[in-house]
């Protein structure tokens, strides 16, 4: 029966969530309103980067949020960059071949303008959720943006955002996570059973991630500032070595993305082919769980953020997915390229840390991917708790019980997902995503008009002034 439910999971996103109407949504809408902010993105690259980089360790300009501007920008980092910067880009590849690379980029450049708009948006209709932090997020732009009659779209977005939490942001870390400590300690090495290593794991982790998360988003957005950088600058630099070594040939890898981006890719040694569509699926599927652009979760992070503008913020989305695609996976993806090792038939993080350790050997190469995998896992389960809980909060109530039981309910997730052997979680994460994605493509493609006059309002030094302060 299990096997069953899995594989029709698998024909829903191949032919309907993650088929070409849901290509066309994702794509079609972040490049609708790359149109309407006048491709902003591209334009206002230097705008972004004075306002971004170049004020990482400013207290913030507003009186109302949480936290600062970096620190949530780190929590929605925390959110976006994690798994699959390394073993998503690895799976995009394994199935989709190189071409999926291609695609990803894509997904990032459009969807740079919709991360911008969500948190535009978000910041804009955010309110405070009684004593607890700021509420912000698609379920907050629904309501209070296009009326109340909007309601059940709102709702919707949530359930499926707390159930994609489950997915995206804690099993297939947990998963990942695991699968990197087994390849550090040999699994062929081990001498008890090798469940023990996933049970051991999934402990840890959970104890590790209960005792941020129960202290709520302050806690979280400590921890990420931390953690976010850290790991960036160490997985960064090794990759850069990596692609310094092979760079006579990156010129030849990068002609054979855009090549095979549209052609079908060849059977190669343990690589079993992968046709147009299943290349260009996979790079905007796996494009769309490293980012997020279109999700609607990293608002619900940027809401709390003390601000004076929802632009300035937006910025911070721009960035985010920047670094996030065109740099982090990126990199990810000239590694496993150029070393040959994505021939090899390993997926996932196997092959990302076959990568690393072509130059730098077995006991390096996963000792480095292993201990980014670790603080990339961690982040992104902190933050998708976060997220978890403010849709939970949407629907239950407005309290601190409510935000409580799911920050309890989460962690025994983090122990299946570390027991999890089968592919299908991946199949059931990006079905959740595409069924979360929908109710805000909506609300992005509906409120675009509302974004475009904060930014035109922004850009020429205009006041900012909050909308009515309607009930949700």
């Amino acid at each position: 029966m299990l096997e069953w439910l899995t594989s029709q999971i698998g024909l829903l996103n191949k032919h309907v969530l993650w088929g070409p109407p849901m290509m066309i949504l994702l794509v079609g809408v972040g490049l609708y309103l790359t149109f309407r902010i006048r491709f902003l993105q591209f334009t206002r690259f230097g705008l972004m980067w004075r306002e971004t980089a170049a004020k990482i360790f400013r207290r913030g300009s507003g009186d109302d949020g949480d936290v600062t501007p970096f620190q949530a920008m780190s929590v929605a980092m925390g959110g976006t960059v994690g798994v699959g910067n390394i073993a998503g880009v690895a799976s995009a590849i394994a199935v989709g071949g190189p071409g999926a690379i291609f695609w990803m980029w894509i997904s990032g450049l459009v969807g740079m303008a919709a991360k911008f708009a969500e948190v535009v948006l978000g910041v804009h209709y955010r309110k405070r959720d009684g004593d607890g932090p700021m509420m912000g997020g698609p379920m907050m732009y629904i309501v209070r943006g296009m009326g109340k009659r909007w309601k059940p779209l709102a709702v919707i977005f949530c359930i499926f955002g707390a159930l994609a939490g489950l997915g995206i942001g804690n099993m297939v870390q947990s998963r990942a996570l695991t699968q990197g400590v087994e390849e550090f300690f040999g699994a062929s090495k081990l001498t008890g059973p090798l469940w023990n290593v996933r049970w051991w794991t999934g402990g840890l982790l959970l104890l590790s991630v209960g005792l941020v998360t129960l202290g709520g988003i302050k806690r979280i957005a400590n921890v990420a500032m931390f953690c976010v950088p850290f790991m960036c600058t160490l997985y960064m630099v090794a990759a850069f070595v990596v692609i310094a070594m092979y760079i006579t040939d990156v010129p030849q890898i990068l002609s054979m993305i855009v090549r095979k981006a549209f052609t079908p890719t060849a059977a190669v040694g343990g690589f079993a082919g992968s046709a147009f569509m299943i290349a260009m699926r996979q790079g905007i599927a796996r494009g769309v769980f490293s980012n997020e652009a279109g999700l609607g979760s990293s608002p619900m992070a940027h809401a709390t953020a003390q601000t004076d503008h929802p632009a300035r913020q937006g910025l911070w989305g721009i960035f985010e997915v920047f670094f996030d695609t065109i740099i982090m996976c990126t990199a990810t993806a000239l590694v496993i390229l150029l070393t040959g090792v994505w021939t090899s038939g390993a997926k996932d993080a196997s092959l990302t840390i076959s990568a690393f350790s072509v130059p730098f050997g077995d006991t390096i190469g996963i000792s480095l991917v292993t201990l980014c995998m670790i603080l990339t896992a961690y982040d992104t389960i902190l933050a998708w708790c976060f997220y978890g809980e403010t849709c939970c909060s949407f629907v239950l109530g407005h309290s601190k019980t409510v935000r409580t039981t799911y920050r309890v309910l989460w962690l025994p997730f983090i122990l299946i997902g570390a027991l999890w052997k089968s592919d299908s979680i991946w199949d059931v994460a990006d079905m959740l995503n595409a069924l979360m994605a929908i109710p805000n493509l909506i609300a992005l493609f509906v409120l675009t008009g509302v974004v475009v006059m904060l930014t035109r309002g922004f850009l020429k030094g205009e006041p900012y002034t909050p909308p009515d302060d309607t009930e949700a």
